[in-house]
C-alpha cells in the first residue's frame, strides 16, 4: 500500500504514552497511516532505557511514528504542544491520573481548545472504587482471575506476554475509531477510556459465563478437563513435543483412519466426543505410544496431512525463522537503537489481500522535532532558539 492508501491516511495523532498499552494504540493507528507524534521528554521516552523482560518495549511498540522530543514544565514548550494539538484528530495517552490535567492537557481543557479532538486514555480501571489506584498489566491479571486460570490452583502466574496491555490497546482502538464514525455524525470528539481491569473481566468471562450456566467454578487450564478426548501435548519419538487437537467426530474417524487405530474405529462406544472424554485413560496410553513412533516433522506432516489442528511448542525467538511469517509480510524489519537490524511481527490482518509494514523506522529521541514544528509555521529561527533554550531536542 502507498501511504495515501491506507486506511486512516490523513489522520492526526499525537501521543503521550510510554511502556505498552498507550504505544500500542499508537502502534496501531500509525501502521494503518496514521501520522503519529510521539511526544517525549527532552531525555526521551523513559522505556527506551528498560532492560530485562522491559528490554524489547520500544522497538516493538513505537515503528511508523514520529518523535517530538520537548520539555513540558516549560511554558514555551506547552505552547508548543497545545498549537500542535489545535487540529489534532485524535491525543493518547496513559500516564496516571491527573498528569494531563497538570500540564494543562486534560480532556476538559483540550475540548475547548478542539472540539473534534478525540481523546482516549489508557488507564488501570474504568469509573467505580478502583478508578484511583495504580495498576499494571500483572495487577490486573492477579485481580481479574486471569493469573489464577494461567498458574496452578497453589500458584497463580501471569501469561506469557503483556496481554492485558496489548488488549486493553486493541479496546482503545476500537473505541477511537467508533468516535470517528460518531464524528462524521456529530462533528465532536469525545473522551474515550480503555482499561487493564475491566479488559481482564472480559476475558475472563468465558469462565464466568461457564460458573453461572454450570454452578461450577473453572478450574485452572493447567488442570482443567478438556473437553475433547484428544487435546493434549505429545512427545514425538526425538523427545520433541507437539499439541495435538481432535474436536470434533468427523475428525476423530479420519484421525483413527489415518493413524491406523481400527480398534478405536470398531469400538461404538468412542464413536461420540461425550463419551471419548470418560474414556481418555484407556486411549490416550495407546495414542502416546503411536505419536512416539514419529519424529517431530514426522508427526506434524502426518497430522497436516489428516487436517487435524496442530502445533509445534515454539519458543518466541524461533518465530524470527517462520517459514509462515516470513513469507508474506508477517515480520517488519526495523533497526535497533544501536543500529542493528531485526525483524517484528506485523499487525496481524489483512485488508483487501495486504498487509501493513513499515512507513517510519523506530525515532531516535527528537529526531522529528524540527520537521514537525517546520510544519507548523515556526520558522528556522525560532525552531533554533527553542533548541539554544533547552525547549526541544533536535
Amino acid at each position: 500500500m502507498t501511504p495515501s492508501d491506507l486506511p486512516l491516511a490523513g489522520l492526526k495523532v499525537i501521543e503521550f504514552t510510554h511502556m505498552v498499552m498507550g504505544p500500542s494504540i499508537g502502534l496501531i493507528l500509525a501502521d494503518m497511516g496514521a501520522e503519529v507524534s510521539k511526544v517525549e521528554p527532552i531525555e526521551g521516552d523513559n522505556t527506551r532505557r528498560l532492560s530485562g523482560s522491559g528490554s524489547g518495549y520500544f522497538a516493538m511498540y513505537n515503528r511508523n511514528k514520529k518523535s517530538l522530543a520537548i520539555d513540558l514544565k516549560s511554558a514555551a514548550g506547552r505552547q508548543v504542544v497545545l498549537d500542535l494539538l489545535s487540529d489534532a484528530d485524535v491525543l493518547i495517552e496513559n500516564f496516571r491520573g491527573g498528569a494531563m490535567d497538570a500540564l494543562g492537557f486534560g480532556y476538559e481543557a483540550l475540548a475547548a481548545l478542539n472540539p473534534r479532538l478525540i481523546y482516549c486514555s489508557g488507564k488501570g480501571f474504568l469509573t467505580g472504587p478502583y478508578e484511583q489506584r495504580t495498576a499494571l498489566d500483572e495487577v490486573a491479571q492477579m485481580m481479574g482471575g486471569l493469573a489464577y486460570m494461567t498458574g496452578l490452583p497453589d500458584k497463580p502466574m501471569r501469561a506469557g506476554a503483556s496481554v492485558i496491555d496489548v488488549t486493553g490497546a486493541m479496546f482503545g482502538v476500537i473505541g477511537i475509531l467508533g468516535a470517528l464514525e460518531q464524528r462524521h455524525r456529530s462533528g465532536l470528539g469525545q473522551q474515550i477510556t480503555t482499561s487493564l481491569y475491566e479488559t481482564t473481566a472480559f476475558l475472563v468471562g468465558q469462565h464466568m459465563a461457564q460458573f453461572a450456566a454450570t454452578g461450577k467454578a473453572a478450574p485452572p487450564m493447567s488442570i482443567r478437563q478438556s473437553a475433547w478426548a484428544v487435546y493434549d501435548v505429545f512427545e514425538a519419538g526425538d523427545g520433541e513435543r507437539v499439541f495435538a487437537a481432535v474436536v470434533s467426530d468427523t475428525q476423530w474417524r479420519k484421525f483413527c483412519e489415518s493413524f491406523g487405530f481400527d480398534e478405536f474405529l470398531a469400538d461404538a462406544s468412542l464413536a461420540k466426543n461425550t463419551e471419548r472424554v470418560r474414556q481418555r485413560e484407556r486411549t490416550l496410553p495407546v495414542i502416546r505410544a503411536r505419536f512416539k513412533q514419529f519424529d517431530k516433522a514426522g508427526l506434524m506432516a502426518k497430522l497436516e496431512e489428516t487436517g487435524l489442528p496442530f502445533a509445534p511448542i515454539a519458543k518466541p525467538e524461533e518465530l524470527f525463522d517462520d517459514p509462515h511469517l516470513n513469507a508474506a509480510g508477517g515480520l517488519v524489519g526495523v533497526t535497533l537503537p544501536d543500529g542493528r537490524a531485526t525483524k517484528l511481527p506485523a499487525l496481524p490482518i489483512e485488508m483487501a489481500g495486504r498487509r501493513f509494514g513499515l512507513r517510519h523506522d523506530l525515532p531516535q529521541i527528537g529526531a522529528n522535532s524540527r520537521e514537525l514544528l517546520l510544519a507548523r509555521g515556526l520558522s528556522a529561527a525560532q525552531i533554533d532558539a527553542l533548541v539554544a533554550d533547552g525547549v526541544i531536542h533536535s
